[in-house]
């Protein structure tokens, strides 16, 4: 893919798509877009290369649905002398041209797009024509048109410019789109219905202190620091892993703070700081601007990574006088990890059971909200969340757990009305498996992160 291509390559090339530009307006008689990019130097096509391309597709795509302008053909090549394509569009050549502009001149990566107008008789319109001004230098930021004309700036520094621009307009996309994410889990989770003993749209669940506006004022507050998470694992990426968990925690603290700031004092997230925190943050770590690591394998296993010492010298250092939470009681008294226990392996419990059984309850036909809820009981039927041993001993968990099993076991893809006798029942015994449902929150966002893009 990155080869250098030669000027007869790259005259051949333009040569190809003005006869592919004419041929279209000849057969549709509607102005013609061609859509290529501003690469410096003779490397025209890369994986960062296409991204970008990529990019400027979904949004030129989604600005010609808003437009509603159809798109009567459309068509794209990849080759080693770039990445093109054209459109035949059903409109004015003035509207298309002014939408295209306001692409161009929507971000930094647009400075990067060149995105011509050829009406139906083969004239290019100028930017001028649709009120848009001359585009900048990327280099220095004074009128393009000038620099190149009298070659001010070396092929060197436009092609560092030209990656800069990349790479910084991914960092900050794929930051903005982790924490959009990890928002839309934890209301995914939230909504999921029914989840025994949890807070769901048809109940609270075993609590009296919050509900569903609980949850969804907490999740709107701690939106800002899945992306702080994320970039905090880029500026560490250099360190040890233990040390990007360190940063983590003082970052993860903080949104503790927010929490419970958003919801009057009532723990609605705290386990989720924690286990999507660290995800986040490993995404961060393996991060690169061609090709951002969505493999859940690699990023649950970087976990364990980061917060296995930690998690170790916790436990190590815990006795029945230190003991404060109820998890820490749980270790001590049943050896049960809980969360940290889950990170420290590299989250088994998300990689193994929530997200295949999450996996194979869409494939067989059923919609989020129902794979939800088996994943949950998947969860449950392990028999390790210390929620559920705190709040109702450790037989009655323990039962609980077993219960759950059974139920899978005699019916794979368990009725909703299943679910919510069991719904009753923990409610009755102030049972929540609420470790249960931060890794379901886990795996909702493991699920979408790993297809997008």
């Amino acid at each position: 893919m990155e080869r250098e291509v030669t000027l007869m390559e790259m005259l051949e090339a333009r040569e190809a798509r003005v006869r592919a530009q004419d041929g279209l307006r000849e057969q549709y008689g509607v102005p013609v877009i061609s859509f290529t990019l501003n690469i410096a130097g003779p490397v025209k096509d890369s994986p960062l290369i296409r991204r970008a391309f990529r990019a400027g597709q979904e949004e030129l795509k989604a600005g010609l649905r808003a437009a509603r302008l159809e798109t009567l053909w459309q068509g794209e090549h990849l080759a080693p002398t770039g990445c093109e394509e054209l459109y035949a569009v059903n409109g004015t050549a003035k509207e298309v041209k002014a939408l295209c502009v306001s692409i161009e001149d929507g971000s930094s990566l647009g400075r990067l797009f060149d995105m011509d107008v050829l009406d139906s008789d083969g004239r290019k319109l100028d930017r001028e024509e649709v009120g848009g001004g001359s585009r900048s230098c990327i280099v220095c930021g004074r009128p393009g048109k000038g620099c190149a004309s009298r070659r001010v700036h070396t092929v060197e520094e436009l092609q560092e410019a030209t990656r800069r621009i990349m790479e910084e307009h991914f960092a900050a996309a794929d930051q903005e789109k982790v924490s959009a994410l990890v928002t839309q889990a934890l209301l995914d989770e939230v909504c999921t219905t029914p989840k025994p003993g949890l807070v769901d749209r048809a109940n609270n669940g075993s609590h009296r202190d919050m509900d569903i506006f609980t949850f969804t004022a907490s999740a709107a507050a701690l939106a800002p620091y899945w992306g702080r998470c994320f970039q905090i694992g880029r500026e560490t990426a250099d360190l040890a892993p233990s040390q990007t968990f360190q940063t983590l925690k003082q970052a993860g603290q903080g949104a503790e703070r927010t929490m419970f700031a958003a919801t009057g004092g009532v723990n609605t997230h705290k386990g989720a700081v924690f286990t999507l925190g660290t995800i986040c943050g490993t995404i961060g770590r393996r991060w690169k601007a061609d090709v951002p690591c969505r493999d859940p394998e690699i990023i649950l296993s970087e976990c364990g990574a980061m917060v296995s010492a930690a998690v170790e010298a916790d436990f190590a250092a815990l006795d029945t006088k230190t003991a404060r939470t109820a998890g820490e009681r749980a270790y001590l008294e049943q050896g049960l990890t809980g969360a940290r226990g889950e990170a420290a392996k590299g989250f088994p419990s998300v990689r193994e059971v929530a997200l295949p059984a999450l996996s194979r309850a869409l494939e067989a036909g059923l919609n989020k909200n129902d794979a939800g809820t088996i994943a949950l009981l998947h969860l449950i039927a392990q028999g390790a969340d210390t929620n559920m041993a705190a709040r109702g001993g450790p037989e009655r968990a323990k039962k609980a757990a077993e219960d759950c099993a059974r139920l899978l076991e005699r019916c794979p893809l368990p009725e909703v009305e299943d679910i919510s006798r069991l719904d009753q029942e923990f409610i009755r015994d102030n049972l929540s498996p609420g470790g249960c449902a931060d890794l379901l929150a886990a795996s909702f966002f493991i699920a979408k992160w790993k297809d997008f893009g």
